[in-house]
């Protein structure tokens, strides 16, 4: 027997998303701005009599009427898929957003239904006094006060939809007039205006008493959302990041970092094969302990990403940065994808569905991948650790902090410059003006953070455990063999992946890259990070080769490149052709082969001309 369907249902930031992680123990993330959830997630949800339903979590929308992708997928949803109940979480600080949504959602439906009045605790402390009673008789269905932060009105929530569930369809209510035959213009602005004129009433009858406004958030609005200090405001707050990713990082990075070489060489001294041991130091711990070195600077860069979206502070940034936007000709709208992508393309490119104009999406889309993913933050790490001092500069601020501030807002930069220039070549008409809610700054919920941390490091080690470990191994292996006659190892050069890499060497010498780096540039169209453990298995398997022992990578590093094939190397990954599974989400979501091919040779060709570029000029001043 299936399980029921639950639907999920809200505008963006009614908290949709903190009462399906509090119902579900899940780790969706919960932000503070429209389209975080732009495909549904599914998890197991008990009712209080034993039977384990499965709820939805649908994205937040503002109207059954599509404007967006995101919306368009909640009405599909909700109109053919058939649920056997809903909750429909509605936000008590918003009263009259939310009465309009709930009516139009009520009004469209007959799915059993149970009215979630999430952050209710939020709603008292600033005046609101609500009728639910009024509100129960207006809309038909059960209404619940809740929190779910707090954790408070959860179990009514569920006893009253388990009720729900197991009575009859629920009567349509008409809140919003039919459509007459043939209806001319000034009839369906007509019937819309009673809509709105029937959602006021009810909104003013289940309404004792309207809020305070938000004066706090006003006040700190003064100054985050002014065009001058709010650019300074944010730009601290990044810099900041990238401070705390070098320095607070390192203590952490250096116990991974001896832990992994102790390892090694408990495995170098076990009384194994010599293949073996080869296998064990130089493949899976060489491989998988050179990317796992960087989780701590992963996990500062997220939770402050994490603690910005608890605030309230992205959806500001947003409006910060549209006026800039405006200028190259993005909407506004685009930043949230852009900055979706500084954790992974995939989830950028998806979040472009919150986008009005297809274009947009498709504009937004071509320029994604020029943002810094995460997958891009081990490399960058590396290089940085060994071809930039880390001295202090600007009033004790580390030069290699400011160093990786300046790639990502190269990558930022260098998307903005292409946007305005397809834009002006292939997207001429003009932009749609930005319509965003600005939240109100919230006190975070470290639970909540925690969470977000524990989910990403969970994330970041399972690919560590398989993409990486399995390319490792094989990268090994393309490193191990062939053998000679007597078993012993060949001069490296003369491996599989020595073969590779003096084939593609010709092609990427004008970059300063040898073969080695060309044969570890191969795997990271699987993945980006596979770049380290490539290169740590590299010369792992060389040091071993030619000294018997292993050094540590940043000062081979040094020692083996010069500053100019480092800086260069830094470039490409600033333009470098995007992952395998990037380009397939890029051929999902647009409907065509043509955009992922487009997207891979230009940014080949981006990388290629800024790299050769980079190499050229160091190689002058440096020596």
């Amino acid at each position: 027997m299936s399980k029921k369907r639950i639907a999920l249902v809200g505008t963006p930031n009614a908290g949709k998303t903190a009462l399906f992680n509090a119902l579900t123990r899940s780790h969706q993330r919960t932000a503070n701005y429209s389209g975080v959830t732009v495909e549904s997630a599914e998890a197991d949800l008990a009712l209080p009599g034993g039977e384990v339903c499965s709820l939805v979590d649908l994205p937040g929308a503002y109207s059954l009427r599509p404007y967006t992708e995101d919306e368009g997928v909640l009405t599909r949803s909700l109109i053919g898929q058939g649920y056997d109940g809903m909750i429909l979480v509605a936000d008590a600080t918003q009263p009259e957003r939310s009465i309009r949504f709930m009516l139009e959602v009520l009004d469209s439906t007959s799915i059993p239904c149970v009215i979630a009045l999430n952050m209710m605790d939020l709603a008292e402390s600033r005046g609101f006094r609500f009728d639910l009673s009024r509100l129960e008789t207006e809309g038909g269905v059960p209404v619940v006060s809740c929190s779910a932060l707090r954790k408070t009105g959860l179990k009514p929530v569920l006893h009253l939809l388990e009720k729900a569930i197991a009575g009859p369809r629920r009567e349509k209510h008409v809140f919003f007039p039919p459509p007459e035959v043939n209806e001319t213009p000034e009839q369906s602005s007509r019937r819309i205006l009673e809509f709105y004129k029937r959602a006021d009433s009810i909104k003013k009858a289940v309404l004792i008493r309207s809020g305070d406004p938000d004066t706090r958030s006003r006040k700190i609005d003064r100054v985050v959302l002014h065009p001058v200090w709010g650019l300074v405001v944010l730009v601290a707050i990044l810099g900041l990041t990238f401070q705390l990713m070098f320095n607070l990082a390192q203590v952490p990075m250096d116990l991974i970092e001896g832990a992994v070489s102790g390892l090694q060489e408990w495995v170098n001294h076990l009384e194994i094969p010599i293949l073996a041991r080869s296998f064990l130091a130089d493949g899976v711990l060489a491989g998988v302990g050179g990317t796992l070195v960087f989780l701590p600077q992963i996990l500062i860069l997220f939770s402050m990403i994490l603690l910005l979206e608890d605030v309230g502070f992205m959806a500001r940034a947003v409006f910060i940065l549209d006026h800039l936007m405006g200028k190259v000709g993005l909407h506004g709208r685009a930043f949230l994808p852009l900055l979706s992508s500084y954790a992974c393309a995939v989830p950028g490119i998806m979040a472009t569905r919150t986008m009005e104009e297809r274009r947009d999406r498709i504009l937004t889309t071509w320029i994604i991948p020029l943002t810094t993913c995460s997958a891009r933050l081990p490399v960058y790490a590396l290089l940085i650790s060994a071809f930039i001092p880390n001295i202090e500069v600007l009033g004790g601020l580390k030069l290699q902090g400011l160093v990786m501030l300046g790639l990502y807002a190269a990558g930022l930069l260098s998307a903005l410059i292409l946007g305005a220039i397809l834009k002006k070549l292939l997207f001429k008409k003009g932009r749609p003006p930005l319509l965003i809610e600005l939240p109100s700054y919230k006190r975070p919920s470290f639970r909540s953070l925690l969470k977000g941390l524990l989910y990403r490091a969970r994330l970041f080690l399972v690919r560590v455990g398989t993409v990486i470990l399995v390319l490792s191994i094989l990268i090994w292996g393309l490193l191990s063999f062939p053998r000679a006659g007597d078993g012993s190892a060949l001069p490296i050069e003369s491996t599989y992946a020595g073969r590779i890499g003096k084939t593609l060497e010709p092609a990427l010498s004008p970059l300063g890259f040898d073969w080695r780096i060309g044969m570890a540039l191969v795997p990271t169209f699987a993945a980006r990070e596979v770049m380290v453990s490539t290169l740590a298995t590299v010369y792992a398997v060389e040091e071993r080769n030619e000294a018997g022992e292993s050094a540590d990578l940043g000062e081979i590093l040094r020692k083996e490149w010069g500053v100019a094939t480092g800086l260069s190397l830094l470039v490409w990954f600033i333009f470098a052709p995007m992952c395998l599974s990037t380009l397939a989400t890029v051929r999902r979501e647009l409907q065509g082969t043509k955009h992922a091919v487009f997207m891979t040779l230009y940014l080949f060709a981006l990388a290629y001309g800024a790299s050769w570029a980079t190499f050229s000029l160091v190689s002058r001043w440096v020596r």
